[in-house]
């Protein structure tokens, strides 16, 4: 625990303007971002007698080890700054709303030629209309399904448009009746465009122009004796009236609003938002966040407009925002909505009338939000914590281990060796910061020799990332074998720490895949092995326990605990003991441990199976230098099969279009040097297959291998583990 007044600023260093300032932990990490209008007046409220700070900021300050400010022109710039910095950094202390989903909208996608209407999510595209967000995608579509009846716009994909103007037959919605098919040719693309035009004009609430319209078209049939068509526009007028029965009227003119109610208590708080366009709810959505600093209602509220405005533009912002408390000051916030939108957004208290009633609506939506996650949450948290004790205890450790790293080696009979790590902190998994590493140090298959190795990488990186900040300046390394700090293995071929996806995974060997991407003091994100755990758990017992603690020993390291579950018994290995520790089969931490332990076998298994099937498909006209794989795919498809094309002349290679004889005779070359492949084996009959049955891969047409669920036993695939 730190002492607020070791890192407490220098009086008169502190600027009295508007500015952002993080604090920092011992490790660098950012763990709280926060705006001021005065720098200067906000921090030292920080630096004041301890015994007069809210818990959590006392918690704050006292985690922290250091402070650290930029100056703004405006108090606008300071709240863009702090949103940035929010999303970036992800500090612990900050509040963050949790959002279970991705809520979906009703788009139509008018930046086609054939604009299309569908459910979607994530990030908003440009040229796109979005109607929503809805609580259901159920819901979207019950209401496009009501409405195509009306506005037969297309609803497929690119594949199938396609497919359909090919064959000249279209959909099965083409036939019904419920698209336009300007597949093929039904409508022109004018046309099609002007009835998309018209489904979103009736989705923003222009309605009663479609409806008067549909009724006198009905009229006039019925007078010209058309009854079936009649009939036909009556049921097209009561789907419309059904979908807009959907979306009742609730506030007046066709308002453009967002409604906003909290509900809150001393640890946590709930938003809910109901979306009103053209005065009708066309949405809802909620969040709940842990209340991790000291925060009014206002505040809270400000966190909440910047995570639903924080990525949107233009009418995405309504003309109205309603709030029950405003933030302070309300300014900025209000400037900063109207820049979003492109012009003036209201930020208010609603006081009387319609819009009032709908915030009781709201705000008791709030209060049942928060009381059914804290129903669900309660014994969550209580498992949780309790797990961690249980954990604590049976290992004798000083405190509850919050950061937990687990460690699993998969191969497959001595090949393709690989292995994870894996972190779970307060219980939960952070997946952004599994890892996954190749052995390379030697060949063969060890799994004692390859934790050493992995243990050893992994907290090599973490040993020269506080070098490199300078919480340890020791001129040689722990564990004194002038080993590189920069992670790379004896033969300089070390991959670990890569993100995932990164190409450090595959294959680079210059022992640089951190640079410029490793905790940083400027930067501040704890990526690769910047933060150290509390616990180290090995999948294995008494010899990967034992190695995993050498390899500790060796860098010196003496404040992180270890220990290892065995599959067969559950047990828990601790070094140095000769029995293990038996938890019992009801304890929350036996179970703990079990969930970090198959997830780390999950997480291995799934990176060793890859890698294999990457070697699997490996063919020798890989080795052929600029041969891409749609030259490789022309030559296949020529021959029909590798066989066929290694008994080939040059001059039949050349015969295959975009194949000069300069890369025949490389493929020539190349298919001689190669060794002619084993016999394909379908492994679904035990059939053994005929070349011409295999593909440029080298794999067969039938079932490579037998399916297993993650986290599966090793017994499960004999060898493989």
């Amino acid at each position: 625990m730190a002492d607020p007044s070791s890192y407490r600023p220098k009086p008169g260093q502190i600027p009295d303007s508007p500015g952002v300032y993080k604090f920092r932990d011992e490790h660098r990490r950012v763990i709280y971002v926060g705006k001021a209008k005065s720098l200067r007046q906000r921090l030292a409220s920080y630096f004041q007698d301890l015994a007069g700070l809210h818990p959590r900021t006392r918690t704050m300050v006292t985690t922290a080890a250091s402070v650290e400010w930029t100056v703004v022109s405006t108090e606008v710039e300071a709240l863009q700054l702090e949103y940035s910095w929010i999303k970036e950094f992800d500090p612990r202390f900050n509040v963050k709303y949790r959002d279970d989903k991705s809520y979906p909208y009703l788009a139509v996608t008018m930046n086609e030629e054939f604009p299309r209407v569908q459910v979607m999510r994530g990030h908003k595209r440009k040229g796109v209309r979005y109607f929503g967000p809805y609580g259901h995608a159920w819901a979207i579509r019950d209401t496009v399904d009501l409405l195509l009846r009306v506005f037969p716009v297309r609803t497929c994909s690119a594949g199938v448009f396609k497919n359909a103007a090919r064959t000249g037959r279209p959909c099965l919605l083409g036939y019904i009746g419920k698209c336009s098919a300007p597949c093929v040719g039904r409508v022109s693309a004018e046309e099609h465009r002007e009835l998309a035009e018209e489904f979103c004009d009736f989705m923003a609430g222009r309605t009663g122009t479609y409806i008067r319209r549909l009724e006198q078209q009905m009229t006039d049939a019925a007078e010209e004796m058309e009854y079936e068509r009649a009939a036909r526009l009556r049921d097209d007028i009561e789907a419309l009236k059904k979908a807009m029965e959907k979306n009742a009227v609730v506030l007046a003119d066709a308002t453009d609003a967002d409604l906003m109610a909290v509900a809150e208590d001393e640890l946590e708080a709930a938003v809910q938002i109901f979306h009103v366009r053209g005065g009708r709810v066309r949405g809802q959505r909620g969040w709940v966040t842990d209340k991790v600093e000291a925060v009014t209602t206002g505040d809270l509220v400000e966190h909440a407009l910047q995570q639903l405005y924080g990525e949107e533009t233009g009418d995405s912002v309504p003309k109205e925002v309603l709030v029950p408390a405003l933030p302070d000051p309300v300014e900025p916030v209000q400037e900063w909505l109207t820049e979003r939108r492109g012009s003036n957004v209201s930020l208010r208290i609603p006081q009387r009338g319609d819009k009032k009633a709908l915030m009781e609506t709201v705000q008791r939506n709030a209060l049942q939000a928060l009381g059914l996650h804290k129903t669900k949450r309660a014994s969550d948290l209580t498992t949780r914590s309790r797990a961690l004790e249980e954990i604590a205890g049976a290992l004798d450790l000083d405190s509850a281990p919050l950061r937990i790293e687990c460690y699993d080696i998969s191969h497959l009979q001595g090949d393709d060796v690989v292995a994870s790590m894996v972190v779970f902190e307060d219980g939960l998994q952070r997946k952004s910061e599994y890892r996954r590493f190749q052995i390379k140090g030697f060949e063969g298959q060890d799994d004692v020799r390859s934790m050493h190795e992995v243990i050893t990488r992994r907290f090599r990186r973490y040993l020269a990332e506080k070098e490199r900040t300078g919480e340890w300046t020791n001129g040689e390394n722990a564990s004194g074998d002038g080993a590189p700090r920069d992670g790379v293995s004896a033969d300089g071929t070390s991959t670990e720490g890569a993100p995932l996806g990164n190409a450090a995974l595959e294959g680079d060997t210059t022992g640089n895949a951190f640079a410029g991407n490793a905790f940083t003091e400027e930067d501040g994100r704890p990526k690769r092995f910047a933060y150290p755990p509390q616990l180290v758990v090995v999948d294995g017992g008494q010899p990967q326990v034992a190695a995993a603690k050498r390899a500790l020993d060796e860098l010196g390291i003496d404040d992180i605990a270890v220990c290892g579950l065995a599959k067969r018994l559950e047990e828990v290995w601790l070094p140095h003991e000769d029995d293990p520790v038996v938890l019992p089969r009801t304890s929350e931490g036996l179970y703990l441990l079990q969930r970090v332990r198959d997830e780390a076998h999950r997480f291995a298994i799934t990176y060793q199976r890859t890698k294999r099937a990457k070697r699997f498909k490996a063919s020798p006209l890989d080795e052929v230098p600029g041969l891409g794989e749609t030259r490789k795919q022309a030559l296949i498809k020529h021959f029909g099969s590798v066989k066929k094309l290694r008994s080939a002349t040059i001059d039949q290679i050349c015969e295959v279009p975009g194949i000069g004889r300069k890369t025949a005779e490389a493929v020539a070359v190349a298919l001689a040097q190669a060794a002619p492949a084993a016999p394909a084996v379908n492994t679904a009959t035990g059939e053994i297959m005929e070349d011409e049955e295999v593909g440029v891969s080298g794999t067969t047409t039938g079932s490579p291998e037998e399916p297993v669920t993650a986290g599966a036993s090793h017994e499960r695939r004999g060898q493989e583990t």
